[in-house]
């Protein structure tokens, strides 16, 4: 009786050839799918895809396939239909030769058919069943993918729903079960959803060569949730400009939006913006909890600074501002002061943009660029209203700035946002939006600068005891800072996920006193300014962040990464010692001023006395010329501030065209300016006009710095008053060289 043989299947010959471990012992016929065989071969022998893919093409002596390069221009010579019946995928192509991606190369029939539907001799390279059906999927059926992504989610953004603009809070009521239907609406539904339950504030939908990935902002902090195909992004993008009745057909140009979602019972605002990035669009969407509004007495302040808060807030005219970057929580803080002062007799009033809570007997204004509803536009309608006090979302123009003060200056009081490094600092701000000093020494009553760090989460929270060591890390930011903490984030996989829950903010309350206003209206510097807010107890951002570390609220790292520059404890031990001299007196009653008299010092400033105290002691001489240098980059002033201190001359910076004229209008003697030409709002041709124009100052010499190579322009500048001028970038020697003689000749 003779026995039936039956062939095996190609793939186990590669398999055993390369002397895989079992198989000797496979039995795949001739018979089994393409698919199957890859898979007995697989689990029999096992060795994972790639390796197995890798032995085939060594085997057929083909490359492997990258399928991530896979060029969009070779899939239109190929129908969807045959890249399916041959299970394949195009590669590239050329005018003569197509390149497939196969998992089976003894194809002859695939071979023929895609030579003849693309007229191109055939190339291949080897990629396993499962990459290639994961690379057709995601190509040719996105609806599908998603499906796949969704497959297995208990709910799939069913908890979620959108809600008109239009309609009325009573009908915002939504069932838990009521769901989507489609896979994109569903798989929207669900990355919202999600976001909002793990109290996202920004969601980030992005390209990244062939995928797509989700990143939602935590605390603060970006991490990635996810990924889909490129074509599956392009669909979600488009669901979400739909929910925000944006254009789904431009995708070249930046587009912003709203829309509104019901998730678990409480309504959001959702602030929707696109840009095009290489061939594909990035959407970043704002959550905004419209209910989520606290009192001023649960923001988190420390003790100090919630008691100068609140007795800001007992003015009932003037202006109080808020400043910070963009997410450190100045809104939150002022919504908590509206609620510190609100009540039935106080007509309170907002102009916002987005509103981004609600404030029951508060009304609420929304600007409507495109309907002619600006910030300065209903702060002219809101003065007609008869409102006790203003809340502005943002003061970012001089018309907005103007009509603020108009507002304090008629008795009202207004609270408001502003974009400033430090507290200080909105007064410079406000002069830079057009506000004379006399306006704003009559009008501000105080600034908040505000910056949020993470709280550590008590669940994986560490104790450090007094006796325990710290880590290498640790050592140098406690240093640093000066302060030993007592708390720490535990090690394990879990902590690194959720070492940090919820944020608290770190804040420098800067009151306007008597003696401060004075010295605003007598346009006293910003560095007098702070060091008598000092004197008054005003403390820093940084001295804020070290209570929270020593109170065991956050970490060393966390308050380097907010905070940023570790090392200006010398600068504020200097401000100290500045607000409180030996003999007693304050420190604004003195006429000379530190050469960094704007604000603390960063990273530049430090770097420049880094390089200072390599020059030594003997850089100082007892009557060294005095130099300033003004420029609104600090990288320049850096640079120029170190080159001429190691030539033995005393230095003094301003930031700005107004600082250098107050500087030299002070008083202060000075044998040399050194100007920028190009600065925002006071420019470096104003200054000289305005340093020539005055008899005291007169006889200055002025170095022009200018980085453009217009001659006319230089002679111009000659002719007005320059001693000299000096291209950027400059070198250090022919800088220093046209310093020298500028000033051997004006000095002999």
């Amino acid at each position: 009786m003779s026995t039936l043989i039956r062939p095996t299947h190609w793939i186990v010959g590669v398999a055993r050839r390369a002397e895989f471990l079992g198989a000797a012992s496979l039995e795949t016929t001739v018979g089994s799918t393409l698919a199957e065989a890859w898979k007995q071969v697989m689990d029999g022998c096992l060795v994972d895809a790639d390796g197995l893919a890798t032995h085939v093409a060594a085997h057929f002596r083909l490359p492997v396939a990258e399928l991530a390069r896979a060029e969009p221009a070779a899939r239109k010579l190929l129908p969807e239909s045959l890249v399916r019946r041959h299970f394949i995928f195009p590669m590239r192509a050329d005018d003569r030769v197509i390149t497939i991606a196969t998992a089976d190369p003894t194809d002859m029939q695939m071979e023929q058919d895609v030579g003849f539907a693309s007229g191109r001799s055939v190339c291949c390279e080897v990629a396993s069943p499962a990459a290639l059906h994961e690379m057709i999927e995601a190509t040719y059926s996105p609806e599908q993918t998603i499906e796949q992504m969704l497959r297995g989610v208990d709910d799939a953004g069913t908890g979620i729903r959108v809600v008109d603009d239009d309609e009325l809070a009573a009908q915002n009521a939504v069932s838990a079960d009521e769901a989507q239907s489609g896979p994109v609406v569903q798989l929207v539904n669900l990355v919202l959803q999600r976001a909002i339950e793990r109290n996202t504030s920004d969601i980030h939908l992005q390209p990244a060569g062939n995928q797509g990935i989700v990143r939602y902002r935590i605390d603060g902090v970006l991490v990635n949730s996810g990924q889909m195909p490129i074509p599956a992004l392009h669909r979600v993008i488009s669901r979400i400009k739909v929910l925000a009745k944006l254009d789904i057909a431009d995708r070249l140009r930046p587009q912003d939006g709203r829309a509104r979602v019901h998730v678990h019972g409480r309504t959001y605002d959702l602030r929707i913006s696109t840009i095009p990035a290489r061939g594909a669009e990035k959407c970043v969407i704002r959550i905004l909890d419209t209910q989520r509004a606290v009192p001023l007495s649960q923001v988190g302040l420390l003790e100090p600074e919630l008691v100068r808060m609140k007795r800001m807030l007992t003015h009932r005219d003037g202006i109080v501002v808020v400043t910070g970057p963009t997410g450190s929580g100045k809104t939150t803080t002022l919504y908590a002061a509206l609620q510190e002062i609100h009540g039935p007799d106080i007509n309170i009033m907002t102009v916002e943009d987005p509103i981004e809570f609600e404030l029951p007997g508060v009304t609420q204004i929304q600007v409507e660029t495109k309907q002619g509803v600006t910030f300065a536009s209903a702060l002219r309608a809101i003065l007609r209203q008869d409102p006790d006090v203003i809340f502005v979302g943002e003061i970012r123009d001089a018309e907005t700035a103007a009509m603020a003060a108009q507002a304090a200056l008629t008795g009202h009081l207004v609270l408001a946002t502003l974009h400033t490094n430090d507290a200080p600092g909105a007064i410079r701000r406000l002069a830079d939006l057009g506000l004379d000093h006399a306006t704003i020494a009559s009008t501000l009553r105080g600034a908040v600068a505000q910056r949020l760090v993470r709280r550590i989460n008590p669940a994986v929270a560490q104790a450090i005891a007094p006796e325990d060591a710290l880590t290498d890390e640790e050592e140098r930011l406690a240093h640093a800072f000066d302060v030993r903490p007592i708390s720490r984030v535990g090690p394990g996989e879990s902590a690194k996920e959720a070492g940090y829950r919820g944020r608290l903010p770190l804040a420098q309350v800067f009151e306007v006193t008597p003696d401060i206003v004075e010295m605003i209206a007598t346009g006293k510097s910003i560095g007098q300014v702070e060091a008598a807010a000092i004197s008054h107890g005003m403390r820093s951002l940084r001295q804020t962040g070290i209570d929270r570390v020593a109170c065991g609220d956050t970490t060393l790292q966390e308050l380097e990464r907010v905070l940023g520059d570790v090392d200006d404890r010398a600068h504020e031990a200097a401000a100290v010692a500045a607000a409180t001299p030996a003999d007693g007196t304050p420190a604004h009653a003195s006429s000379r001023t530190s050469g960094h008299g704007a604000a603390p010092r960063g990273t530049l400033a430090i770097a420049a006395d880094a390089v200072l105290a390599a020059l030594g002691d003997e850089a100082h001489d007892a009557h060294p010329p005095r130099v300033l240098v003004v420029d609104d980059d600090g990288a320049n002033r850096m640079i120029a501030r170190a080159l001429l201190m190691s030539e033995k001359f005393d230095v003094d910076e301003a930031q700005d065209g107004a600082e250098a004229l107050q500087r030299v209008r002070s008083g202060q003697v000075y044998d040399l300016v050194v100007l920028d030409l190009d600065m925002p709002h006071v420019g470096g041709y104003e200054v000289l006009k305005a340093i020539r124009a005055d008899v005291e100052s007169a006889g200055i010499p002025v170095i022009i710095l200018t980085g453009t190579s217009d001659a006319e322009l230089e002679t111009q500048l000659l002719d007005d008053g320059a001693d000299d001028y000096i291209r950027k970038p400059y070198d250090p020697r022919r800088f220093l060289g046209r310093v020298k003689a500028t000033l051997r000749r004006t000095r002999g």
